[in-house]
């Protein structure tokens, strides 16, 4: 992977005197501005903090706190989504927008393609954690400081006409700088269609006939056919680029989290060959051991006693699972069961483990055997069930798409509520904007939630 450095300027403020000629602010060795291309690998490098977040982890209880026990707790707080505007989807935009791009990095229409297929992943990430955000009047910069909020209907609904769009724009030629797909566009293809194909499965309660028509034509216009396809960011063992753990576990020295009770024993009674990945032995008796997720009685001995997060994890060079191929088979298996697609959802079940313990271990080795056990086999009385559950065990890590599932479909049904407290159902909206936004921020939570903006209010797909 190249190492990309990219400064970008909102605004530049040149006091100059007219003795000189404007040229005495110019650095002959620095590009002007960015080319299209080095803006969506700007963006690109935002995609793995969509997956790296102790949050994300503790709302799909993959994760315990060994000290400091509070984000676990459910507390009632606001969270921010200016980050993710103010940097990767403002230079998408820029690049959609622009009449000025350089063919040099490949065709300007591919370039166009990659950018919306891109902006559309984020914002579908940020809708389904928020609910209702700015979407259309978003991303004018001085134009509009303060943008309506757009129901997670009507932006679900163009997400799906945007990501069309962008797989029929795509022609022959690879980009530049592309630092996921390395500019292969059949891969960006495939990525689009998936991406459409699991935004329809969200509407399974919802708008079940929609969902089921734009399944449908995601797949038949070809989403990922193995675990090469995958949507992965690939860290490297490098300061400038490394996995977000291993800057908390390593140069942090924070052993704060463990696997949670609930993981371990999902996995260990079966010997699930993934658990020696996603954890590590507990030291103080080399067995994997899980902890009760949210407890606040720490003794200050959960670092030797519990399994903590496993070293191929917190790796330098660890890579973020971000669309997967296992994602897709299980989705499939549910599809059959739900009479949106003809199949067995039983081989799907099965190949959706097998790839993902392929993605995971980097073997397939022991999987026809693993499958065969009561614990694991495909339930046909439980099918919704035995696919969920083994989704939620395939998507660790990306915490905030585990619990979009599980918020979906009610599985796992055995997460657990400390102090009481349910697993939230949505993100509050940040702090500052009822200071920034005002009148539409208000009009949004009254429009959604009765003017509470809580962390249980109710996204539009979630019945």
């Amino acid at each position: 992977m190249k190492k990309i450095y990219i400064v970008l300027f909102s605004s530049l403020f040149i006091w100059s005197c007219n003795k000189f000629d404007d040229e005495i602010n110019t650095n002959p060795n620095r590009p002007s501005e960015a080319s299209g291309t080095q803006l969506i690998a700007s963006a690109q490098l935002s995609l793995p903090g969509l997956s790296s977040s102790p949050k994300g982890a503790f709302m799909a209880q993959y994760l315990a706190e060994t000290q400091y026990v509070g984000q676990s707790l459910y507390p009632q707080e606001s969270s921010s989504f200016y980050g993710w505007y103010q940097a990767p989807l403002i230079n998408l935009q820029t690049v959609i927008d622009s009449e000025e791009l350089n063919g040099n990095d490949g065709p300007v229409a591919n370039q166009k393609a990659v950018a919306k297929i891109l902006k559309a992943y984020y914002f579908w990430n940020i809708t389904d954690r928020w609910g209702d955000v700015p979407y259309f009047n978003a991303l004018q910069g001085g134009d509009n400081y303060t943008p309506v909020y757009d129901s997670q209907e009507e932006i679900y609904n163009d997400l799906f006409a945007e990501l069309k769009e962008a797989g029929s724009m795509i022609v022959s030629g690879s980009i530049n700088n592309d630092i996921v797909y390395n500019g292969d566009m059949e891969k960006w293809s495939k990525f689009a269609n998936t991406v459409r194909m699991l935004m329809a499965l969200r509407l399974t309660e919802v708008d079940p006939e929609k969902g089921s028509a734009e399944f449908n034509e995601a797949v038949n216009d070809g989403v990922f056919e193995s675990n090469s396809d995958n949507l992965v960011y690939r860290h490297l063992a490098d300061a400038d680029n490394q996995n977000y753990w291993f800057g908390q576990v390593v140069n942090q020295n924070r052993e704060w989290w463990a696997l949670s009770e609930t993981l371990v024993e999902e996995m260990k009674p079966v010997d699930d060959p993934r658990l020696a990945v996603y954890g590590d032995p507990a030291r103080s008796s080399g067995e994997y051991v899980g902890l009760e997720f949210g407890i606040e009685e720490v003794t200050g001995t959960e670092t030797e006693e519990f399994s903590l997060l496993g070293s191929d994890i917190y790796a330098q060079d660890a890579p973020v699972y971000l669309v997967t191929y296992g994602q897709v088979l299980f989705a499939m298996a549910e599809a059959v069961e739900r009479g949106w697609i003809t199949g067995d959802a039983e081989e799907f079940y099965n190949m959706a483990v097998e790839a993902s313990i392929e993605q995971w271990t980097g073997s397939t080795e022991g999987v026809e055997g693993f499958l065969t056990k009561p614990e694991i086999a495909f339930d046909a009385e439980n099918a919704i069930e035995s696919i969920s559950n083994q989704r939620w065990v395939h998507l660790y890590m990306f915490g905030y798409e585990a619990w979009s599932e599980w918020r979906r479909t009610g599985y796992p049904n055995d997460l657990v509520e400390p102090n009481g407290m349910a697993v939230p159902t949505r993100l509050s909206y940040p702090d500052n904007e009822a200071f920034n936004n005002e009148e539409n921020y208000y009009e949004a939570i009254e429009r959604q939630f009765g003017g509470d903006d809580s962390i249980y209010g109710k996204v539009w797909w979630d019945e």
